[in-house]
């Protein structure tokens, strides 16, 4: 089937997801004060949260992950691309984002490895910038904005409609569980970590790093975890806890890892880097990231879909 080969059309908000139950606390994790609670964030869609945040600390684990639902009714998604990841270009949507962008932009969470080590393609503006591969994690972003994750050619494929496919590694939750390959002993099969206090080529790797992922519900909504010290099967069981049937490791290692939700003073106002909140307070990334023109990596927005007059 051929490509799509036009722009995205978002469509209009339609009716809210459910609001997510809380999140029960692992049994034997070291308790955190409110973990597991939901608490609204960034701008409201048609005065409704249309992301809501929580915090919880892994199986095995001492230090929080941080945990983001988002809304796909009231949100579309929009895959930005990099001159270093994918490489390549020019694109149409590329950092920095435009004041066109911000005045709807909730979110912006980092993509994947670098298209070298990612085990997987890249698909944007109507071609592939790298092919896409077989069985690969994906995420999908379709022409109206609505986002999937999944195997490729299994879970989702190539339809007129798809204008963005982000591939990095193998799935981490499919079924409803972690996977078979995130719970195995062989950590490295997903990426090169840095060592415990430096990211030098010289310094040994450590299975429990800096690590984020991204799946979607049985409803539809998008979850995304990122957190300190997470070994892959932390990062699957977290996804697995948020609700998560079908999900997917992107990228690892503390310079890369970000989730910011934007909440401008007025409605309709822009999102900058002033009114953006890091989902996690520890993260080298921040705010500031998405707006800069010398950021050069894959990131995906969730952005207000217009609502409906009357």
């Amino acid at each position: 089937m051929a490509p799509f080969q036009g722009t995205a059309q978002v469509g209009t908000a339609g009716t809210p997801l459910p609001t997510p139950s809380p999140l029960i606390p692992f049994a034997g994790a070291s308790a955190v004060a409110g973990e597991g609670t939901w608490n609204p964030a960034g701008r409201t869609v048609g005065g409704l949260p249309a992301v809501e945040e929580t915090t919880l600390v892994p199986p095995g684990g001492t230090q929080p992950a941080g945990i983001a639902w988002m809304d796909t009714r009231l949100l579309s998604a929009q895959l930005y691309s990099g001159s270093k990841s994918p490489g390549g270009g020019p694109y149409q949507y590329t950092a920095p984002i435009e004041p066109a962008q911000a005045a709807s932009l909730v979110a912006a969470f980092n993509g994947g490895f670098y298209m070298s080590q990612a085990g997987g393609g890249y698909f944007t503006q109507g071609h592939a910038v790298v092919p896409l591969v077989g069985g690969a994690a994906s995420l999908v972003i379709y022409a109206n904005g609505s986002v999937d994750v999944g195997a490729w050619g299994t879970d989702v494929t190539m339809t007129p409609n798809v204008v963005g496919v982000r591939q990095n590694l193998v799935p981490l939750v499919a079924n409803g569980q972690p996977t078979a390959q995130a719970a195995s002993p062989d950590w490295q099969a997903w990426g090169a970590t840095c060592g415990a206090t430096s990211c030098a080529a010289s310094v040994p790797g450590i299975q429990h790093q800096w690590r984020s992922g991204v799946g979607v519900t049985a409803d539809g909504a998008l979850v995304y975890v990122t957190g300190p010290a997470l070994a892959p099967i932390q990062l699957a069981q977290l996804l697995v806890r948020a609700g998560a049937v079908r999900g997917m490791q992107l990228d690892i290692n503390p310079d890369w890892t970000v989730l910011v939700t934007y909440d401008p003073p007025t409605p309709g106002g822009l999102a900058a880097p002033a009114n953006g909140t890091k989902l996690v307070a520890a993260t080298v990334q921040g705010p500031w990231t998405f707006f800069e023109p010398w950021w050069a990596r894959d990131f995906i927005t969730m952005s207000a879909r217009p609502v409906p007059a009357g």
